[in-house]
């Protein structure tokens, strides 16, 4: 049952990723692309703890922290760009 729920949770969550990948190459503009990115990253984080949950194992929850660091800075950092030019003043 666990690994059905697990089946479809990759699929849904895939579908996701391949229309925000379309978003990052067809956005209007620069804050659509950021944003686009943004929630590729939770889309990411999601698979890899749906896919943790399927194989049963805990390692791939740690890989999901590291994703979400990175991901955040990620877009912190961009913002930052955006706003002032450069990221490290």
């Amino acid at each position: 049952m666990i690994a059905t729920a697990c089946l479809i949770a990759v699929c849904i969550i895939a579908a996701a990723a391949l229309m925000n990948l379309y978003r990052l190459a067809k956005g209007p503009d620069v804050l659509d692309r950021i944003l686009s990115l943004e929630t590729l990253t939770t889309n990411t984080i999601g698979l890899v703890v749906v896919i943790g949950i399927w194989y049963g194992t805990s390692l791939y929850f740690e890989i999901a922290l590291l994703f979400v660091a990175v991901g955040f800075l990620s877009t912190v950092a961009f913002c930052k760009y955006l706003l002032r030019g450069n990221v490290i003043e």
